[in-house]
């Protein structure tokens, strides 16, 4: 399999769980302070929403690649 397909094949997965997850969330841990043996850390939760035209996109330009990458 060559890198354009994989790149296409990417891109279909990747727009198809855009569309069907619609945003993922990560925690992001800080270091609030530290005071000598004690350290205080803060948890941030951080929410990252897909727009529906970066799946529907995503979908597109890797079935477009999968259908012209053979040519190239």
């Amino acid at each position: 399999m060559n890198a354009v397909k994989v790149a296409a094949i990417v891109l279909i997965v990747a727009g198809a769980l855009g569309l069907g997850y619609g945003s993922f969330s990560y925690t992001k841990e800080t270091h609030g302070a530290r005071l000598g043996p004690i350290e205080l850390s803060i948890n941030d939760k951080q929410t990252i929403n897909v727009p529906v035209w970066a799946g529907v996109g995503a979908i597109a330009i890797g079935g477009m690649l999968l259908f012209f990458g053979r040519k190239w």
